[in-house]
């Protein structure tokens, strides 16, 4: 049975155990917020697993020494969210991470692979996945939340084992630590994305002007909603921003009655909308354009792909896990090397890819 922690001076004396390594998950919730409300730690120490109640006082500040200390593993599945939710609530991250679906694409295992199919690959154990909805803010929580929670981390160990192994055999233990600090340092800067319109696909069929004023309005939306601690689709969805840069309103006036079309327009904000529409931003002249490609271009992302992929089968890694559609496109526009193609991607690729850019892409 998970031990259950509802006082954190409980939490602090077993950090003078001193494990080499520790599970960890966490159940949030971010339904009706832009930041994850913490609902629960799961962590997996030996063969003791304790549910730790972070809606305590005090339980927090506990739960920073574990998260921050150099000699204890921090083994978590997919850790993405549940870093930005530390980080949001306890304000540290949780170093050295060997994150187990990062490993299991790197050891040839698949790409991103979820916890269920993971611990069945490895273990034989198929998961119950009944309180995947479940009200983590209830309070007591359920026998089923208790079991189903300690099951996140229960099995993290034996794929831990069986990863690390097979990343040492493959001189590939480098590459994890590089993506894990990456992903970490990515958390840690928070700044947001620089260019979002790139992420839309409906950016590519408008002009110039338009995926400018498309960049306005999802920096606007994203500072908001930030600052309003509301999802970025409440502040202002996708469809509506798209149609405000493509046509834009004469005035606010006009983009008033826009909005009598679409029943979730943000119409107490009209006028910081029509601000931040209105209002260029510093460093628009710099902003990469989303395009569909010309024949040349698209030719040119084909034979890198084909590369990729040639390059991925060598080393045995799944599709993807070398490098993305995006990150060649972002290669291909911007004749530099991503962040997200650096260190030991670049090494491996650069070789292969660098005959087949246009420009040097030296960067």
């Amino acid at each position: 049975m998970p031990h259950w922690i509802q006082h954190p001076d409980e939490l602090s004396e077993r950090l003078q155990q001193r494990p080499a390594r520790i599970g960890l998950d966490t159940e949030f919730i971010r339904e009706r917020t832009y930041w994850p409300q913490l609902a629960l730690v799961q962590m997996a120490i030996g063969e003791e697993i304790l549910l730790i109640d972070p809606l305590i006082a005090g339980m927090t500040d506990a739960l920073k020494p574990w998260l921050v200390a150099p000699d204890i593993v921090k083994v978590m599945h997919s850790a993405s969210e549940d870093l930005v939710t530390f980080k949001c609530t306890c304000g540290v991250l949780p170093r050295p991470l060997f994150d187990t679906q990062i490993a299991a694409a790197l050891a040839g295992t698949g790409a991103g692979m979820g916890y269920q199919k993971l611990v069945s690959e490895i273990t034989g154990t198929l998961l119950a996945k009944g309180e995947t909805r479940s009200d983590w803010m209830r309070r007591p929580l359920s026998e089923a939340q208790l079991e189903y929670a300690a099951d996140d981390v229960r099995y993290l160990f034996a794929i831990h084992d069986a990863l690390d192994a097979r990343l040492g055999e493959l001189g590939r233990r480098e590459w994890l630590a590089e993506d894990a600090e990456r992903l970490l340092a990515s958390v840690e800067r928070d700044d947001g994305e620089r260019w979002p319109h790139l992420s839309l696909r409906s950016a590519q069929f408008i002009d110039a002007p338009a995926q400018l004023r498309l960049l306005r309005l999802l920096r606007w939306r994203e500072h908001t909603a930030r600052q309003s601690d509301r999802p970025r689709s409440w502040i202002l969805d996708n469809e509506l921003a798209v149609t405000i840069a493509r046509n834009p309103p004469a005035d606010q006036a006009a983009l008033l009655r826009l909005f009598e079309r679409f029943p979730k327009a943000p119409r107490k904000l009209a006028a910081p909308l029509w601000e931040a529409l209105t209002t260029p931003l510093a460093d628009e002249a710099d902003a990469p354009l989303a395009s569909n490609g010309g024949d040349d271009q698209k030719q040119t992302l084909k034979r890198l792909q084909e590369a990729v992929a040639e390059r991925s089968r060598e080393l045995g890694l799944p599709d993807g896990v070398l490098a993305s559609r995006k990150h060649l496109e972002s290669l291909l526009e911007r004749a530099s090397w991503p962040a997200g193609l650096g260190q030991w991607r670049r090494r491996e690729l650069e070789a292969a890819l660098k005959p087949l850019l246009p420009g040097t892409a030296q960067d």
